[in-house]
């Protein structure tokens, strides 16, 4: 691996087929809007520079919300990564925040998992169902038949078309899916679910990336305290916290969320407001012994509990 190709964690992979090619494309485009909007990316980027390491992305986060007029929820977002090759690996409830997730893997073990949460909104109060629903009453229609065909079946699709398909997919998660919601309705649903609020803001767009650790090459940077610190060192705000133990089979931590202006309408005007966009995680999975082999592997899965505390970075600070 090119330790100085940080600006796209994915060229890494060794490509199989058309579908794996085109996901490629697709994270690395959504990879670059994510680093221009968050400037704690670019200095853990200029830290990777400075030790000579390596950057691989663990895993991509994405929130969204469960919903029945018109039906809604995780599966708006996995459809389209599962027509193109990943499978659901494994599922987790947060009862105390009404999430639910499910994390995605590929068969090509060098993609990153995929970790999408969904906030059960039949749990909230009804006056937080009704102004969820002003905004999803306008959500556009979703993804056509012959667009999920052509994602499934992407050694047929032309070289025009694949180009098109890449920019529909782009926008899908970039661009709002429904109407700006009101100033005042962000405000007050963020009361209640802070979870809520940054979905009606941020739509599909990703939540977090995630540099793996154990991927970095370099013995300076080589477990999640180490990494803290540096960052830390560089001026970079971080969780003070590190989710696990030492010696655990997965650990995190991560960056604060960065806040940037996000447009809604007040009193009939588009206005912008500040709210948090998105944090950058840093996740460590140790060699641990398998007790049913006896051989060292890594954990590739998720810890529920080390998840619920990283909802929360996205809370905006009063």
């Amino acid at each position: 691996m090119n330790k100085t190709a940080l600006h796209a964690p994915h060229q890494h992979i060794n490509v199989q087929n058309e579908k794996e090619r085109f996901l490629i494309e697709l994270f690395d485009t959504l990879w670059g809007r994510y680093q221009g909007r968050m400037e704690y990316v670019r200095m853990y980027e200029k830290l990777l520079e400075q030790h000579k390491a390596a950057f691989v992305n663990d895993h991509i986060a994405f929130r969204t919300m469960a919903w029945e007029k018109p039906m809604l929820g995780i599966f708006m977002i996995s459809r389209i990564f599962e027509a193109l090759g990943y499978s659901m690996a494994n599922c987790y409830e947060f009862p105390d925040k009404h999430f639910s997730s499910i994390h995605f893997q590929h068969p090509n073990p060098q993609f990153p998992k995929l970790f999408i949460t969904q906030l059960k909104t039949w749990e909230l109060s009804a006056h937080a169902r009704a102004t969820i629903q002003k905004s999803m009453a306008t959500h556009r229609p979703a993804l056509a038949d012959d667009v999920m065909a052509q994602l499934s079946g992407l050694e047929n699709v032309s070289a025009a078309d694949r180009a098109r398909l890449l920019e529909t997919m782009v926008r899908y998660f970039a661009e709002l899916p429904w109407e700006l919601p009101e100033k005042n309705a962000v405000l007050t649903l963020d009361k209640e679910s802070q979870f809520a609020a940054w979905v009606l803001v941020n739509g599909y767009d990703v939540n977090h990336f995630t540099a793996s650790v154990n991927s970095h090459g370099v013995a300076t940077l080589d477990d999640v305290e180490k990494v803290q610190a540096a960052m830390m060192g560089a001026k970079i705000p971080m969780k003070k916290e590190i989710e696990g133990e030492r010696g655990s089979k997965f650990r995190q931590t991560s960056t604060e969320a960065v806040v940037v202006p996000v447009k809604v309408k007040d009193s009939g005007k588009i206005v912008e407001i500040p709210w948090t966009y998105a944090y950058f995680e840093i996740a460590d999975r140790p060699l641990v012994k398998n007790p049913a082999t006896g051989k060292m592997e890594r954990f590739e899965g998720f810890l529920g509990a080390q998840a619920t505390h990283l909802f929360d970075m996205t809370k905006l600070k009063k």
